[in-house]
C-alpha cells in the first residue's frame, strides 16, 4: 500500500481510520481474536503470535534512502506498507495511538508539550513532568488491555526505567514489562523477546528501539553514527528474527522520521518579539509549536504573516475542523490543543532560548511533512511466504 503525497503546498494528513500507526493493533488484534476488532484496516498475515518491533525515529523516507546498510530492512521494503504517524509526528502523540489505537483527538496526548487543561500549566509527556494521572489523562483502555482480555499474554520488552513511567501507563499499560537493563546486550533483548513470543497460546510482544531517534537528535541523520545505528538495528532485528518460531509475525515500524534543522533555518522567538505578543505560554517542538493565548486570531494572523510560506498555521479550530488531530475531537482533548499551532514546511523550526535543551538539537521532527510523518510497515511472517 503506497499513501497519496500531497503538493508541498499541502500538509500531509493521516488517512484516518485506515493507514495510520493507530490501525496497526486493532488489525493485529483481529487476529488475535479481541471481541471489538471489527474488520483488519491493515492487510496483515493471520497469527495467534506477533512481534513489534518500534524503532523511534525510523522514518519511510530515511530508510529508502538507506536501505544499502539495512539489508534486513531493504529485504522486506519492496512487499512493505506506507503508513502515517498521528498529529503531531512525535514520540509521545504516535506511541500512545499505537497503543490506544486512536487519534490525539480521542486519547488527549495531543503533543511533545501541551497545557493539561484549561489555564493549566504546560507539561512534557515524554519526561511526565506533572502529577496528573496518566490513566485519567488518557483513560482510554490499550490494545494490550484488550488483548489480555481475550486471553492473549502481552509483554512489554523496553528499558527496565521505562516500565512505570507516565508515558508508559498512558499509551502502553496491560503489558508485563521485561525490563533491559543493559540496552546494549542485544542477545539479552533477543532472548527475552523470543520467550515472551511463546508465552501462552497468543501472544503479542512490543519492542521500542530508541537509540536512532537519539542520535539523530544529537548528531543528525547526515552523521555516520546516524548510520552506524540503522545497521546495528537492522542486524539486531535479522537475528531476532531467526531466534523467533515461525508461527510469529514480526512487524517493524516507526513513530516518525526525521530532518536535520540548519542553524540558519531556526528562528528564535527572542529575535523576533512581535510572534510571542499575547501568547501566554509556548509549548509543543521546534518543528510544530503549540501557542496559547486569549486572542488566538489575532497571534495567528501575526505567526501567519511573519512565516509566509514556511509554516502552515491554523487556529484550533482550524485544525481540528480540518482533521488535524483524528475525525473526532472531544472536549478534553481540544483544550489541551494550542490556541494556535505553527506545523513547519521545510527545513524550519521555531526555536526559543527559554527551552535550552532544544537548541542543542541537530535532527527535528514534529511537522506534517511527508518525511517526518510517513513511516514504514515492514511484515516478515515466514509461514506464510
Amino acid at each position: 500500500m503506497r499513501l497519496r503525497r500531497p503538493s508541498s503546498d499541502e500538509p500531509m494528513l493521516p488517512d484516518w481510520g485506515h493507514s495510520t500507526l493507530a490501525e496497526v493493533l486493532p488489525s493485529i488484534g483481529a487476529h488475535l481474536g479481541v471481541r471489538d476488532a471489527g474488520v483488519p484496516a491493515l492487510h496483515l498475515p493471520p497469527s495467534h503470535r506477533w512481534v513489534v518491533v518500534m524503532v523511534d525515529g525510523l522514518g519511510h523516507d530515511l530508510l529508502r534512502q538507506h536501505m544499502a546498510i539495512a539489508p534486513y530492512f531493504a529485504d522486506l521494503f519492496g512487499d512493505g506498507q506506507e503508513i502515517t504517524a498521528t498529529v503531531p509526528s512525535t514520540t509521545a502523540t504516535s506511541l500512545t495511538s499505537l497503543g490506544s489505537g486512536t487519534a490525539p483527538g480521542r486519547h488527549g496526548i495531543v503533543g511533545y508539550s501541551f497545557r493539561d487543561q484549561a489555564g493549566g500549566k504546560v507539561f512534557n509527556a515524554l519526561t511526565w513532568d506533572t502529577e496528573a494521572v496518566p490513566e485519567e489523562v488518557q483513560p482510554s483502555p490499550t490494545w494490550f488491555e484488550k488483548a489480555c482480555g481475550c486471553e492473549a499474554t502481552c509483554t512489554g520488552v523496553v528499558p527496565e526505567r521505562f516500565r512505570d513511567s507516565g508515558l508508559t501507563r498512558a499509551a502502553l499499560r496491560g503489558q508485563v514489562v521485561s525490563g533491559l537493563v543493559d540496552e546494549a546486550d542485544e542477545q539479552d533483548r533477543i532472548d527475552r523477546v523470543v520467550a515472551a513470543s511463546r508465552d501462552g497460546r497468543r501472544s503479542l510482544v512490543y519492542v521500542y528501539e530508541r537509540m536512532l531517534d537519539h542520535t539523530g537528535h544529537s548528531l543528525g541523520i547526515q552523521h555516520p553514527a546516524w548510520r552506524q545505528q540503522l545497521t546495528r538495528i537492522d542486524d539486531w532485528v535479522a537475528r531476532l528474527r531467526g531466534a523467533l518460531d515461525d508461527d510469529v509475525v514480526l512487524l517493524i515500524t516507526g513513530d516518525h522520521g526525521m530532518l536535520d534543522i540548519p542553524l540558519d533555518r531556526r528562528i528564535l522567538v527572542q529575535d523576533h518579539p512581535e510572534l510571542m505578543r499575547g501568547v501566554t505560554a509556548l509549548a509543543g517542538e521546534g518543528r510544530f509549536r503549540q501557542l496559547y493565548a486569549d486572542h488566538p486570531a489575532d497571534v495567528a494572523a501575526r505567526w501567519t504573516d511573519f512565516l509566509g510560506e514556511r509554516a502552515w498555521v491554523r487556529t484550533r479550530e482550524q485544525a481540528i475542523e480540518q482533521s488535524w488531530f483524528g475525525p473526532n475531537v472531544t472536549p478534553q482533548a481540544a483544550q489541551r490543543i494550542g490556541d494556535v499551532v505553527a506545523a513547519m514546511r521545510d527545513d524550519w523550526a521555531v526555536m526559543s532560548k527559554d527551552l535550552p535543551r532544544e537548541l542543542a538539537l541537530v535532527g527535528m521532527h514534529g511537522s506534517l511533512t511527508p518525511a517526518e510523518m510517513v513511516v514504514p510497515l515492514l511484515v516478515d511472517a515466514p509461514e506464510h511466504y
